[in-house]
């Protein structure tokens, strides 16, 4: 995993998808948050990356902030990066984050679909019976994870657990920001032909607020469904790294998921499909032409 050396600016650590550098010159509160071309599929990094994909994730992100700033601050202090990271870096403020991942689930699918199907619950959440893949639930409901380290699987929790690590109060802050931010966002998407089935938020806090960090509302962290083909009961086609997974665990890729061996190189038509994918959702999403 290679990283840029940008002048003022020193590396401190690389996630699957962004890099964060600290000014050289000294700690000023803020980092640089840069998000790169990488994309991840079943816990592996893959060697091939996916043109303007960080530059998606950032103008995507910065476009949400902005829709969401009378519910929740958020931790982008400015846009003026450098040169060789411009359109895919925020400036950021230092955030302490709460170890917690904040999910909101306004439809039925993915690990919650699993744990439904074993306990008719979610995160401790009691669901109606007859619940299938893709189903609109009643309210959004808040099903919060564990954070895991690079290379693991995140753990579904209660709101009970959240309480018991970071408190009751905060436990409650975290749902109710969650929650809102969800509302509004399935709303704003609705309007636009799009089903956020669901989203993944992280928040910190810096002088005694609690702001919302990372980045927010992407095809990386919520699954978006193309309205018109939402149907309960199957699979829904999504705007991210489907075309990426499907490749990956067909006999096309001769990948053993279960096996120890890296995943292959991406083919081109994989590779292209998957970036058209990420820019048709910021077009559809934003109204406006992907900044390319």
């Amino acid at each position: 995993m290679s990283v840029l050396e940008l002048d003022g600016w020193r590396h401190t650590y690389s996630g699957k998808v962004r890099d964060l550098y600290v000014p050289s010159a000294g700690d000023d509160g803020t980092v640089l948050v840069v998000a790169s071309d990488r994309i991840s599929a079943y816990d592996h990094v893959l060697s091939s990356t996916i043109p303007d994909k960080g530059k998606v994730l950032t103008a995507l992100s910065l476009w949400w902030f902005e829709q969401l700033r009378d519910i929740v601050p958020n931790h982008v202090v400015s846009t003026d990066v450098p040169a060789a990271v411009a359109g895919r870096a925020m400036v950021c403020r230092k955030l302490d984050m709460f170890p917690v991942e904040c999910v909101a689930r306004g439809y039925l699918t993915g690990s919650g679909l699993v744990e439904y199907r074993g306990s008719s619950s979610v995160c401790g959440v009691e669901l109606p019976a007859g619940l299938v893949d893709g189903s609109r639930l009643d309210a959004p409901i808040f099903t919060p994870a564990t954070k895991a380290e690079l290379g693991e699987h995140d753990e579904n929790v209660t709101f009970e657990h959240v309480a018991a690590t970071v408190g009751a109060a905060a436990a409650a802050e975290l749902r109710d920001l969650t929650l809102a931010v969800y509302r509004r966002a399935e709303a704003i998407a609705r309007e636009r032909g799009i089903v956020l089935a669901d989203t993944k938020l992280e928040f910190g806090t810096a002088d005694g607020a609690t702001i919302l960090g990372d980045e927010v509302l992407t095809p990386d962290s919520s699954r978006f469904w193309p309205a018109e083909t939402w149907e309960p009961g199957r699979p829904q086609p999504s705007f991210d790294k489907q075309f990426v997974r499907d490749w990956l665990t067909s006999p096309e890729s001769g990948w053993d998921r279960k096996g120890s061996a890296e995943p292959p190189a991406l083919p081109t038509e994989v590779v292209e499909k998957t970036r058209a994918r990420y820019v048709e959702a910021y077009e559809r999403l934003t109204g406006q032409a992907f900044p390319a």
